[in-house]
């Protein structure tokens, strides 16, 4: 893959949001060291001296009725740290808490007064947030009622599991607390179960084609690409909120690409090695099908590569192998992409390419540090305070058992991946090539489906929707799901709380979408499945075996590769 630098302003420089490619390879520890974003707040507190003055003396007042007694400082209802009944009963606690919360409302309030550019606000918010998190009482042992509590129960028992789980977390990447239990599950007989045969195996990847589950089935098939930095089964997470399986019933013939774990000797592997792959795939789905053309659905990183390698099919005649493009949770327009975005730039690029050439690859482990503290309350002090604190076993979830089943990524995707971001280069036609051919999204003229979450904070749901717009599709569906970046995702049908937008991406903004775009309740997966039904062209009799002559079954989903580490 080559790339050009995109023209416009040098502040819409951007990275791989998905991925978080360059933070990887740095670490949380460096985003929180003192920088030129720091100085350029605190010069603009200084300049307000009447603000400072009146914040301080705000809280100086409210630190004074704290120790009274008379404050009536409480935490927000949606604050679920303080809901053990002696941060409000013990006299000590109250306090401590209502300090807490005073001091933590002064800092945000100054961070609104520094009135900050939206990069420097970036920067800012990440390492305000971790202090501040990371100081609540309810973090302290020492302070904490939940661990007493334990220390009681099992007569110190507990405190002595904490140390010993904090050691074992501490000695390896991540360093974070463990969200899941390394054996909580087991693919392939607790996640990962839908029935399928892996029909090809190649240097890169296995292909699996799943049972039909119906009579009859849909003539034109579906090919998933998954993520190259987590393994695919997320979309076939557990039984019931599994979308392979729900697309199954719904008589889809679904394939799912699995890649390989690379290691150090497959540092060469790029885009041209993955874009290959999935047009191999591809083929060896239509061989297998008999079907002229397939759907493709890309996920995250899968989905930057699918739309490259559509692009590229589209350029060499060869368009109409696709019958639908599906992008989910995808970011191609990575401009101003939040956190990840405002800390990218050449210089972090190098650097990031440099480590991960040095290994060979890039390994996943260390972008699983940086997710968690991008929610610091959710994904690391939550953890903190029952494994260490309580010194209990995390509840078992299959999601972050996925989320901690980490894969590495070969350094020459990683490279061609952190250069596309840093220049946001598939925003400019022929800016970036895949198999020898520029790549314009614009000439894409398979229909689209393109799915973002309201509350992702890995790919924000505008990015999601300026990729769509990237796309020449004339067909371009736009659906914006009630959830997050997996749990958009993991979406199965009978939640009272889901529901999603949707609507033709045909507006200009994504503000200007929201007030158009129609509302359902319930999961988008009812609707996807009839988006593809649509698409798919006659029902067909369903066949008795997998694969085929020449794709004849070599191993039983979820194949061989899924288990590597």
């Amino acid at each position: 893959m080559t790339t050009t630098p995109a023209s416009g302003n040098p502040d819409e420089l951007a990275v791989p949001l998905d991925l978080l490619l360059t933070n990887g390879t740095s670490g949380f520890a460096a985003r929180m060291l003192p920088n030129r974003s720091w100085i350029r707040a605190a010069r603009s507190l200084v300049d307000q001296p009447h603000t400072l003055t009146l914040r301080g003396g705000a809280l100086v007042r409210e630190l004074g009725a704290i120790a009274a007694g008379t404050s009536d400082r409480a935490p927000a209802r949606s604050d679920k740290r303080f809901g053990d009944p002696a941060w409000q009963q013990n006299p000590l606690l109250r306090r401590t808490m209502q300090a807490y919360l005073a001091a933590a409302h002064t800092a945000n309030a100054l961070f609104d007064d520094a009135s900050l550019d939206w990069r420097d606000a970036e920067k800012i918010r990440f390492v305000l947030d971790n202090i501040l998190e990371g100081a609540a009482p309810t973090n302290n042992p020492v302070l904490s009622p939940l661990g007493w509590k334990a220390m009681i129960d099992t007569g110190g028992l507990s405190a002595v599991r904490g140390v010993r789980t904090f050691a074992r977390d501490m000695l390896a990447s991540p360093r974070v607390p463990a969200m899941v239990e390394p054996d909580a599950f087991a693919v392939g007989e607790t996640v990962a179960t839908t029935k399928g045969a892996v029909v090809l195996q190649t240097r890169a990847f296995e292909l699996i084609h799943y049972a039909p589950q119906t009579p009859t089935v849909h003539s034109t098939p579906l090919l998933i690409v998954p993520p190259v930095i987590n393994k695919y089964y997320i979309l076939d997470i557990a039984p019931e909120r599994s979308l392979i399986e729900y697309l199954v019933r719904q008589g889809q013939q679904v394939f799912t690409i699995s890649w390989r774990n690379p290691l150090a000797r497959h540092r060469n592997w790029g885009t041209d090695t993955y874009g290959a792959a999935i047009i191999e795939a591809l083929g060896t789905v239509q061989t297998v099908t008999g079907s002229d053309n397939a759907h493709l659905l890309g996920t995250c990183s899968g989905g930057i590569l699918a739309a490259m390698t559509v692009a590229h099919l589209t350029e060499i005649g060869q368009g109409e192998r696709v019958a639908g493009l599906t992008l989910a949770v995808t970011v191609l327009d990575q401009a101003r992409a939040g956190f990840a975005s405002a800390v990218m730039s050449e210089r972090a690029a190098s650097a990031a390419i440099r480590s991960s050439a040095s290994k060979g690859y890039l390994d996943g482990r260390a972008m699983t540090e940086i997710f968690a503290w991008l929610r610091p309350t959710d994904l690391v002090w939550r953890y903190w305070v029952n494994n260490y604190v309580q010194g209990r076993r995390p509840a078992p979830f299959d999601v972050l058992f996925w989320n901690a089943d980490t894969t590495r990524m070969a350094a020459a995707l990683h490279r061609d991946l952190v250069l596309l971001g840093v220049r946001n280069a598939l925003t400019v036609p022929g800016a970036v090539s895949m198999l020898g051919t520029p790549v314009d999204l614009g000439t894409i003229t398979a229909d689209a489906y393109v799915v973002g979450g309201i509350a992702d904070h890995i790919s924000p749901w505008q990015s999601t929707y300026r990729s769509a717009r990237l796309l020449g599709s004339k067909d371009n569906r736009f659906v914006l799901s009630s959830n997050g970046h997996i749990a958009s995702m993991v979406n199965p049908p009978g939640n009272p709380r889901a529901s999603y937008r949707f609507g033709q991406a045909d507006a200009d903004t994504a503000n200007d979408w929201m007030t158009s775009a129609e509302e359902a309740s319930d999961s988008w997966w009812p609707d996807y499945a009839r988006w593809l039904a649509e698409r798919s062209g006659p029902d067909i009799e369903a066949p008795g075996t997998l694969g085929s002559r020449e794709y004849s079954p070599l191993a039983p989903a979820p194949g061989t590769y899924v288990h590597q580490s």
